[in-house]
C-alpha cells in the first residue's frame, strides 16, 4: 500500500434500516496518519457510517475498502452481506473500534481485558501479548490497574482501558465512537488527552465525536453530517472558524454554547 492509499475508504454509501434511509450516498477516506472526525447532531449518521466502515453494519449500497482492498459482497440491497468470513475478520483486527459504553468483560482484570484478543482471536503468544499489554496500559496511564477489575475504576480509567485493549490489536486504524459522551466532564479530559497523545503519534484514527474542542485539536479532516449526507467538511480551522452552510453555522452555535 502505498502512503497515498487510504487505509479507511467508503464511496458512496448507503445504509437503511427498513424504509428509513440513514446514510444516504458519502464519501469519507482517512489515509494513513489521517485523523477524521465525523460531527453532526444525533440522528445524522455518524455513528452508522463507522459501523459500516468496520463491517458491524451491512450497508446496501457504495464501496468500502481497507488499504485500497475492496470489500466483496453477496447479494443486492436489504439482502447484502459481506461474501469473504476471512476478510471481514482480517479488516475488523485491523481496524480496532472504541465504542461510548467501554464494553469490558466483568470477570476479568483490566490485563486479561486487554490480553484476550490478540491471545484468542489472533493466536499470539501470551508472554509477548502479555508485555505488550502492560506497554500500552502504562501509555495510558493505567499501568498500576493491571490487576483490578473493571468495576473498580472510574468511567474514564475503564474507557483508557478500552484504548488500551484496541492499541493492543496493533491495528492500522482506531475508530472511536463518542469515547467520551458516557463521562463527566472531568473523566472526559483524561480521555481526550490519550487520543491526542495517540494523534501526535501520526496514528490513522476516525472519530466521532460530540467534543467540537476535541474535534479542532486532533483533526486534519472534519466531516459535519447532516440528515445522512455531508453537508460540509474540511480542515478544522475552516471548517469550526468559517463555517459556509446555514445549519453548520447553526449546529456549531448550539453545540458551542452548551
Amino acid at each position: 500500500m502505498s502512503d497515498t492509499t487510504p487505509v479507511i475508504e467508503i464511496r458512496n454509501l448507503h445504509k437503511a434500516y427498513g424504509a428509513l434511509e440513514v446514510i444516504k450516498g458519502v464519501d469519507i477516506s482517512a489515509k494513513r496518519g489521517d485523523v477524521v472526525s465525523l460531527i453532526g447532531s444525533s440522528g445524522s449518521g455518524k455513528s452508522t457510517i463507522l459501523r459500516c466502515a468496520n463491517l458491524l453494519e451491512d450497508s446496501q449500497d457504495g464501496d468500502v475498502l481497507f488499504k485500497g482492498e475492496p470489500v466483496t459482497w453477496a447479494g443486492n440491497g436489504m439482502s447484502r452481506r459481506p461474501a469473504d468470513a476471512k476478510q471481514v475478520l482480517r479488516i475488523r483486527t485491523n481496524l480496532s473500534m472504541v465504542f461510548q459504553q467501554f464494553n469490558l468483560w466483568a470477570h476479568l482484570t483490566i490485563l486479561q481485558n486487554v490480553m484476550e484478543a490478540p491471545v484468542t482471536v489472533l493466536g499470539r503468544d501470551r508472554g509477548e501479548v502479555e508485555a505488550s499489554a502492560r506497554k500500552y496500559l502504562d501509555k495510558v496511564g493505567i499501568g498500576d490497574k493491571c490487576d483490578v477489575y473493571p468495576a473498580q475504576l472510574s468511567g474514564g480509567q475503564q474507557q483508557r482501558a478500552a484504548i488500551a485493549r484496541a492499541l493492543a490489536m496493533e491495528p492500522e486504524a482506531l475508530l472511536f465512537d463518542e469515547p467520551t459522551s458516557a463521562l463527566d466532564p472531568e473523566l472526559e479530559q483524561e480521555v481526550v488527552k490519550v487520543i491526542k497523545d495517540l494523534a501526535s503519534e501520526g496514528r490513522t484514527m476516525m472519530i466521532v465525536t460530540h467534543d467540537m474542542k476535541m474535534a479542532h485539536d486532533v483533526s486534519d479532516h472534519v466531516i459535519f453530517l447532516h440528515q445522512g449526507l455531508i453537508e460540509e467538511e474540511g480542515a478544522p480551522e475552516t471548517l469550526f472558524g468559517a463555517p459556509k452552510s446555514d445549519r453548520l453555522r447553526q449546529f456549531l452555535s448550539s453545540t458551542m454554547a452548551a
